[in-house]
């Protein structure tokens, strides 16, 4: 079983703790975890693109000039593709993005992605987060002292809205709980700084 420090707020080390090897310590398949990625951001589009075809532009009804005489090109209307205020070729319409994608894949994906961080040595297990009040000054001094990137996700085991409320300032810096942890904020965020309780809550839902 693979096993990491456990600090406290002041970045001392506290203890150690035994990781699930069966969640932190599978093989990475970075093809499922690309496609649940894939999937996430396919999701997150609104979809609500828009533009005219020829047929939706305003105008154009008649023939520009005569079909033959001028010695210019023959054109039936002023608004097709290659005129200036014409409609657009193959215009982009609203339409959902969305799909699915299988459980065993998702759970894969994140096993994946929790086993990379701990390969990469980029998780950080704090023994509890706690602030009295919510402060910024006070979140970005706890940061620097256990050492983390300016890229941090902070995962708790129950809400705290002095932890969240504290973090919201601070840029690149986002919380998440067990139960909206993501695959895609897993990897975007450089530390992945997770609370001993939560450790076991992620160990129990994906065991």
């Amino acid at each position: 079983m693979p096993k990491v420090n456990v600090y406290n707020m002041l970045g001392e080390q506290v203890g150690e703790i035994e990781l699930d090897e069966n969640i932190f310590g599978v093989e990475v398949n970075q093809h499922v975890v690309y496609e649940v990625v894939k999937n996430q951001l396919a999701n997150k589009r609104q979809g609500t693109q828009s533009a005219k075809t020829r047929a939706e532009v305003r105008g154009g009804g008649r023939k520009p000039w005569r079909q033959k005489g001028t010695g210019r090109a023959r054109q039936g209307s002023i608004r097709a593709p290659h005129f200036t205020g014409g409609g657009v070729t193959f215009a982009p319409k609203p339409r959902d993005y969305s799909y699915s994608v299988p459980k065993k894949v998702r759970r894969l994906a994140m096993k994946s992605a929790l086993t990379s961080k701990v390969l990469n040595n980029e998780i950080i297990v704090i023994d509890e987060i706690n602030f009295d009040a919510p402060k910024t000054k006070d979140m970005a001094n706890f940061l620097t002292k256990i050492n983390a990137d300016k890229k941090a996700l902070i995962v708790m085991g129950d809400k705290n809205e002095n932890v969240i409320r504290s973090a919201n300032n601070i840029p690149n810096v986002q919380t998440a709980l067990v139960n909206t942890l993501n695959v895609y904020d897993i990897l975007k965020y450089n530390s992945f700084i997770i609370t001993k309780d939560a450790v076991r809550k992620v160990e129990e839902v994906y065991a």
